[in-house]
């Protein structure tokens, strides 16, 4: 069977926790989840093909035209809870267009969403089956059913799907290994044209090393899941492939906390040192699960930063988060990473439980404070699943992201009941400040221009510095268009896919059929 696999672009949502130039400027990432999703579909003896949109600037007239040329028997997407409605719209309008020529492939959606609102998502008419979990069994055993005359969807691992009208969920009684995923199918991506803001080398990639995590801080949906991580050779196994087989020169580890275990890391660093890798990367981290000998271990391996989960200068904030680390801790830890040559990014909240105005300025004071490279300052949310959202379910609040995924609800400012005397504009307002006071100083500014090792990387500091210090963060909704890394090379992808109404990871497939 013939796999399509679609990631769409989506604008600013007024809902989202990120200002909008901040969103603007955050970066394109490889839709990693769905590169998971085709290595699996190969694994099993099926072809797949991603085609992603958002990177290649594609328009939906655009992708219909590949799809008509690929024919794909399925076609899937990752459904995140933002950006629900845009993608349901753009299945909905590819499913027209290849119905209109005569094509009815079946439309599967994934991603942590569906394990929240299994049955709000896959009640839409656009979509056919919903994977609930991991993908590892669900795809496989569904493709295998649909290739039999008489499909048994009920023997389908942890699939979403319709019987009568109604949303079946079937059980998922297999185990879950991380181990024995295959690596992502990085080949059907264009690896050069992804970036984020802090990126220093080409190519960029991202990877996921662990599932889960064992904290539990009460706004992160991850908290009390099951730490799932993988062994260090498939980690630096991947690792190797991504430099020697894609050209990657920076990683990105998005696992929520990459140092949960000591010895691993340990493990990680010392294979990526004995087999000569020549990489960068990056990993999220807690301040209280490094050390010196592993900070100076990691750098010696090629981490050149980490995102610290801070989120607030006030002891008793971070008490009532969850954290459970103390401001002197921060501070230890942020000048040990510092002391090893890494730089550091600090994660931190605004509009927590008992925000004023004034604890708001503290927060950027610490930030700065500690000499971090970078800051981001989001806007707490009660995401799906997090301890947030469940406490104010308990309190009678209506389920907004049910509604925005069910299509009853329209993109609008959320309330915030644990929040007193600050309205949505007012906290954009100080979030704006924030960023500004903690980047503003000469100082700063000097030392980020003489950072820079690339003209790219020096034209989006100074793009992303000039919207934020010009204020255009006011327009909270429009047209919205992401910083493109680089506009010519994305333009000669686009061309290119254009003229021969396919996708790169299609090209040498397509050539072999003749």
């Amino acid at each position: 069977m013939r796999v399509a696999l679609v990631f769409n672009p989506f604008s600013y949502k007024v809902h989202e926790e990120n200002l909008r130039v901040v969103q603007k400027y955050f970066g394109l990432f490889p839709p990693l989840s769905l590169a998971w999703v085709a290595a699996i579909v190969r694994r099993a003896g099926h072809e797949a093909v991603i085609v992603d949109a958002r990177t290649l600037d594609l328009t939906r007239q655009d992708t219909a035209a590949i799809l008509k040329d690929y024919r794909p028997d399925v076609i899937g997407a990752m459904m995140t809870t933002y950006m629900f409605p845009e993608t349901l719209s753009w299945l909905r309008y590819l499913r027209s267009e290849l119905a209109a020529s005569g094509l009815r492939p079946k439309v599967l959606i994934g991603g942590y969403n569906l394990r929240v609102y299994p049955e709000e998502s896959v009640l839409h008419p656009e979509i056919d089956f919903g994977c609930r979990e991991h993908a590892y069994h669900t795809v496989p055993a569904l493709l295998r059913e649909l290739e039999r005359p008489a499909p048994d969807l009920g023997s389908v691992p942890g699939l979403v799907w319709k019987k009568g009208g109604a949303v079946v969920i079937n059980p998922h009684p297999e185990p879950i290994d991380f181990d024995l995923f295959p690596a992502p199918a990085r080949d059907l991506l264009p690896n050069e044209l992804y970036a984020e803001f802090p990126t220093q080398r080409k190519n960029f990639t991202v990877m996921v090393t662990s599932l889960g995590c064992p904290f539990r801080c009460s706004f992160c949906e991850a908290g009390g899941t099951p730490y799932s991580p993988r062994s260090p050779k498939t980690v630096v196994d991947e690792i190797e492939e991504c430099v020697r087989r894609h050209g990657v020169g920076e990683i990105d580890i998005f696992d929520y906390d990459f140092t949960a275990q000591r010895q691993r890391v340990l493990d990680i660093c010392e294979g990526v040192v004995e087999r000569g890798i020549d990489v960068s990367w990056a990993c999220r981290s807690r301040v209280d699960t490094v050390d010196r000998g592993l900070l100076e271990a990691m750098a010696r391996a090629g981490c050149g930063r980490i995102y610290w989960g801070i989120e607030h200068g006030d002891q008793e904030v971070l008490d009532r988060l969850g954290k459970k680390i103390s401001l002197e801790k921060i501070r230890e830890t942020v000048a040990l990473s510092r002391g090893a040559g890494i730089q550091n990014l600090g994660f931190f909240l605004v509009g927590v439980p008992g925000e004023t105005e004034e604890s708001i300025a503290r927060t950027v004071d610490f930030a700065r404070s500690l000499r971090l490279d970078y800051a981001q300052f989001s806007k707490l949310l009660a995401k799906p699943g997090t301890g947030l959202w469940q406490d104010m379910k308990k309190r009678g609040w209506r389920d907004y992201w049910a509604d925005w995924v069910s299509g009853r609800e329209a993109d609008r400012e959320l309330p915030r009941p644990w929040l007193a005397g600050l309205d949505g504009e007012r906290l954009d307002a100080l979030t704006h400040e924030a960023y500004l006071r903690f980047s503003s100083g000469p100082a700063f500014i000097l030392r980020h221009l003489l950072m820079c090792r690339s003209l790219g990387e020096l034209l989006r500091k100074v793009l992303a510095y000039g919207d934020m210090a010009l204020g255009r963060l006011v327009r909270r909704t429009g047209a919205f268009r992401i910083h493109h890394e680089n506009p010519v090379a994305t333009l000669l992808y686009r061309r290119r896919f254009k003229r021969g109404r396919r996708p790169a990871g299609l090209v040498g497939l397509l050539d072999e059929r003749g």
